[in-house]
């Protein structure tokens, strides 16, 4: 199982976290709600309700803190980062445990720049390994080695308990089959054609 989001940029502890959190979130704040003193002349946006604004302000927290929670569980349980598991992850599910880079930079929502930052980082570790595309010499491959599957098979676990409870037993079925829905709608109107 991987989750499709982009980790930190490095490790920190909750206080930290929380406190970069708290600086933002009070400029954050002023930049989306009415309660700024804009003038009301017919080019200013829709701004949000009180009600909109605090279901808005969950859904920020929720994406600043699950990626952080999973990371620091992963990096602790596995010395991984929570994209590097991802890279593992879908090496692991792909045929002949290999994927062109610029598809793999796809499927992670990573940019072919940082991806190949963090596929030397796992090279120099032994999980993954490079090599032309036989098929096409202008693509390169990124290969799942036999210790990167080793490495994925042993975080594994760790992970899917970390997933399940903090995510998955937080929510009926229901409202995780309707979380993964709202999700998919969000994620449609997003343009991902500028990752890369």
């Amino acid at each position: 199982m991987s989750v499709s989001v982009i980790a930190p940029a490095r490790s920190s502890t909750a206080s930290e976290h929380r406190l970069r959190l708290e600086r933002s979130g009070e400029w954050y704040l002023s930049t989306v709600s009415s309660e700024t003193g804009r003038g009301a002349d017919s080019g200013d946006p829709q701004w949000l309700s009180e009600d909109e604004l605090q279901s808005w302000l969950s859904l920020v927290r929720l994406i600043t803190w699950l990626p952080w929670s999973i990371d620091q569980q992963l990096q602790k349980a596995s010395n991984l980062g929570m994209v590097e598991y991802q890279v593992l992850a879908m090496l692991s599910e792909s045929p002949e445990l290999t994927l062109r880079m610029s598809s793999l930079a796809d499927v992670t929502n990573a940019s072919l720049s940082r991806l190949s930052h963090l596929v030397k980082r796992l090279e120099s570790r032994g999980y993954v390994r490079r090599e032309p595309d036989a098929t096409d010499g202008r693509f390169t491959n990124a290969i799942l080695t036999e210790s990167g599957a080793a490495v994925l098979e042993a975080a594994a676990p760790d992970h899917v308990r970390h997933v399940r409870t903090v995510v998955v037993d937080a929510l009926s079925p229901e409202q995780f089959r309707r979380l993964g829905r709202d999700a998919e709608r969000i994620m449609a109107r997003i343009d991902t054609s500028t990752i890369n």
